[in-house]
């Protein structure tokens, strides 16, 4: 009688040992390399999904992108209705300080500097959502691709909406916090430069991958699906899309999608999917 429960005992155990080992191989092997997809940007495997600060920390994460000449780019981000950020100079640093305390305006407000591949931001532009520069939707966007598939530059950028000015939970220095849910920033970007008529197409690949609780190089925390969108803009200034395409992904990351918006509502009770609010 207690060999057997013995022997029961022992094939339990060496069979949950063997789920587990199952499990472990689908979960962080085998089910993200179907998530991995590049089919539209294939000059993007491979390439990192993750800025840096200057002292070398994970910064924002890379969650959107755009093909387009400089040109393109300057012109489709004015018609959007976001402004390029000002270089940080002592001038502007003395502007942004009297627009958080008089709470005043100030549209062109510059970014701190993050780096791509050793390489600090190549455009910089953001869009005001408050009466001063403490709360505003920024971008970074850096040229990775001479040519890409569309025989055009290809550019990846970081988006994240600024709640505050505080002090970085990492290094104590006074820093823009970021909101969480920097997917919602994603989609009002792409969205903006829709509405603008400046994107022809719209598709994904794959970027950092699902993360729940993520920390940017502030200390900041932030969830994600793992998706870039990519916009394909017009080319020239004057050109404007009739319609845009979305491109349709891979069935198993659609599936992937959708499991992440289901997980998403039941651990991140506060994420409403509605993003930060804008201004007009």
């Amino acid at each position: 009688m207690l060999q057997a429960l013995r022997r029961d005992s022992e094939f339990l155990f060496a069979a949950l040992a063997v789920a587990l080992v199952l499990w472990g191989v689908s979960a962080y092997f085998l089910l993200p390399l179907t998530w991995r997809h590049y089919e539209h940007q294939k000059g993007l495997a491979g390439l990192t999904m993750m800025t840096r600060t200057g002292d070398n920390i994970p910064g924002d994460p890379i969650n959107v992108g755009a093909v387009g000449s400089k040109e393109d780019m300057l012109c489709a981000m004015a018609a959007a209705k976001w402004d390029p950020a000002d270089p940080i100079t002592l001038r502007s640093s003395i502007e942004i300080a009297g627009s958080v305390l008089l709470d005043r305006p100030y549209h062109d407000a510059p970014v701190s500097n993050l780096y791509y591949q050793g390489k600090r931001e190549d455009l910089a532009f953001e869009k005001p959502a408050g009466k001063s520069a403490d709360r505003r939707h920024h971008v970074r966007f850096w040229k990775v691709l001479d040519h890409g598939q569309e025989g055009r530059a290809v550019w990846l950028g970081a988006v994240t909406f600024d709640r505050g000015i505080g002090i970085s939970h990492d290094d104590a220095r006074i820093t823009h916090h970021i909101g969480p849910d920097i997917d919602a920033e994603r989609d009002l970007l792409t969205a903006d430069l829709t509405a603008a008529k400046v994107v022809t197409s719209i598709y994904e690949v794959t970027g950092v991958g699902p993360t729940l609780d993520g920390r940017n190089g502030g200390g900041d925390s932030y969830y994600t699906d793992g998706e870039v969108k990519i916009s394909v803009l017009v080319e020239g200034c004057a050109a404007r899309a009739a319609t845009t395409t979305v491109v349709a992904n891979p069935p198993l990351v659609d599936l992937k999608n959708l499991t992440w918006v289901a997980v998403a509502k039941i651990l991140l009770p506060d994420s409403s999917g509605q993003g930060e609010p804008t201004s007009q």
